[in-house]
C-alpha cells in the first residue's frame, strides 16, 4: 500500500467553477501535507465551466458524481447532491469534509456530511449581506451552512465577526484571508513565467483580430472586462447593464468592451440580441481561468457581479465596478477599490466615465492593498486541520 493511504483523507467538494478555483489551493496544501491527503470529490452543478477551472491547475476529481441536469430545479439539484454526496461519504468515511463558499453544492454537501457524522470545514465562511433576496439562494446557502461546521475560515476579520454575531462559537472561526488570493498569484506566475502573447491569447478565446490588435496588443488600449451571472439580474436587469455596455462605447469611441457570456441562457439571450453587433464590443464563449487571470491583468475596468473578482481584482490594481445593489464583501467597497453600481444604466455609465476622465482617481484606486489576503490562507486551513484532526 502506498504510503499516501495511511495518511487521514479529507473530502475536498466541488461543484462549481468559482468553487473549484477556490478550493485547488487547498488541494494543493493537503497534497504537500506530511499526515493528511485530500480526495477531491466533483458534483457536476455546472459540468464544462467547472473542468475549465480544475484544467487551470492540472487537478482532476478522484470521483464525479456528473449530476447537473438540463433545466434541473433548485430543490432538484440540492436533493440530489444531498444523496448522492452523503452515499459517497458512507462508502469512504473521511476524516472531514470541506465545503467552499455558497452554492447548492455546499450547502447539501455540509447537510450529507453532518448526516454521516463527519466534521465540516467551511473555506469562505461568515459572508453576508443580511438581505434573503440578494443575492438568492446564495445568502440563504451560506447562513445555512454555518451550524453545520467545525471549522469556520473566514477571510476576513468582518466575515469572523457577522459569525460572532450569530452565536457561532469563536474557537471554531479561524482568519485566513481568501484561497482565491493564492489561486490568483500561482496562475499569475504561471503566466509571467511562460511568457503568454496577446495575439495568442485573443486567437485562443475567438477575438476578432481588429477588436485584438486595437485594445488586447495595444499597451495604450483602454478596454473593460465584463463578467455577469447573478440570478437577481435576470431579465431586466441584464436588459439595463446591456444598455449602459452599449451607451459606454457610443460615449467613448476609444474603449473597448470584451464580455466573456456566462453559459445560462437567461444571461446569453439578452447580452447577444443587444450588443451583438456593437461595434468594440466582443462577446465570446466563457474562458479559462488563466486565460480570465491574463484578461483581468491587461483591462483597464472590470465591470461584474461576480464575488471572487471583488477579490481578486485589487490584487491586480484594476478597479471593479459591482453590478449588484449589495455585496457580502464590503471590504472592497470600504478599502475603495470596488464600488455598487447594480443594474442601473445611469450609475454603471457615470462610474465608467469617472474612471475613464479622471487619472489621478484611477490611479489612487488601483493602488489600494487587496484587504481579502496575502496568498498564504490554504497555509492556514492546512495547520489547523492538521492540528485538529492529527496531533489532538
Amino acid at each position: 500500500m502506498s504510503n499516501s493511504f495511511l495518511k487521514t483523507p479529507v473530502c475536498l467538494v466541488v461543484g462549481t467553477r468559482p468553487e473549484a478555483i477556490k478550493m485547488a489551493p487547498v488541494y494543493f496544501a493537503l497534497k504537500a501535507s506530511r499526515f493528511l491527503r485530500p480526495i477531491l470529490l466533483s458534483t457536476g452543478q455546472h459540468r464544462e465551466m467547472l473542468a475549465q477551472a480544475l484544467g487551470a491547475f492540472g487537478i482532476r476529481p478522484d470521483h464525479d458524481l456528473d449530476l447537473m441536469r438540463a433545466n434541473q430545479s433548485l430543490s432538484g439539484l440540492t436533493a440530489s447532491v444531498l444523496t448522492a454526496v452523503q452515499s459517497y461519504l458512507e462508502a469512504t468515511n473521511p476524516a472531514a469534509v470541506l465545503v467552499q463558499g455558497d452554492t447548492s453544492t455546499v450547502l447539501a454537501s455540509a447537510l450529507a456530511a453532518f448526516y454521516s457524522r463527519i466534521p465540516v470545514g467551511h473555506v469562505e465562511a461568515g459572508l453576508r449581506t443580511r438581505n434573503m433576496d440578494s443575492p438568492w439562494p446564495e445568502e440563504m446557502n451560506r447562513r445555512l451552512v454555518a451550524p453545520l461546521c467545525r471549522w469556520q475560515f473566514c477571510p476576513t476579520t468582518a466575515s469572523q465577526r457577522n459569525l460572532l454575531d450569530e452565536s457561532v462559537p469563536a474557537g471554531n472561526c479561524y482568519v485566513t484571508g481568501n484561497t482565491v488570493i493564492d489561486a490568483l498569484l500561482w496562475i499569475r506566475e504561471k503566466a509571467i513565467q511562460n511568457v503568454v502573447d496577446a495575439n495568442l491569447v485573443a486567437q485562443q478565446i475567438g477575438v476578432r483580430p481588429e477588436f485584438a490588435e486595437r485594445f488586447l496588443c495595444n499597451p495604450k488600449g483602454r478596454w473593460i472586462l465584463v463578467t455577469g451571472h447573478r440570478r437577481e439580474s435576470f431579465g431586466q436587469g441584464f436588459e439595463d447593464i446591456c444598455k449602459a455596455l452599449a451607451q459606454v462605447v457610443e460615449t467613448h469611441s476609444d474603449v473597448g468592451v470584451l464580455y466573456p457570456v456566462h453559459l445560462n441562457p437567461n444571461v446569453r439571450e439578452p447580452v447577444r440580441r443587444v450588443l451583438g453587433a456593437r461595434e468594440n464590443i466582443e462577446l465570446v464563449e466563457p474562458v479559462g481561468y488563466e486565460t480570465f487571470v491574463w484578461l483581468m491583468d491587461h483591462c483597464s475596468i472590470i465591470l461584474t457581479d461576480s464575488g471572487g473578482v471583488q477579490e481578486e481584482a485589487p490584487s491586480l490594481g484594476k478597479p471593479v465596478l459591482v453590478m449588484r445593489d449589495t455585496t457580502e464583501r464590503p471590504e472592497g467597497i470600504i478599502a475603495g477599490t470596488c464600488r455598487l453600481v447594480g443594474s442601473d444604466p445611469v450609475a454603471i455609465c457615470r462610474e465608467i466615465a469617472i474612471l475613464l476622465g479622471d487619472e489621478n482617481d484611477y490611479l489612487r484606486r488601483s493602488r489600494l492593498a487587496n484587504p481579502y489576503g496575502d496568498g498564504h490562507a490554504a497555509d492556514r486551513i492546512q495547520l489547523t486541520l492538521e492540528r485538529d484532526l492529527v496531533h489532538e
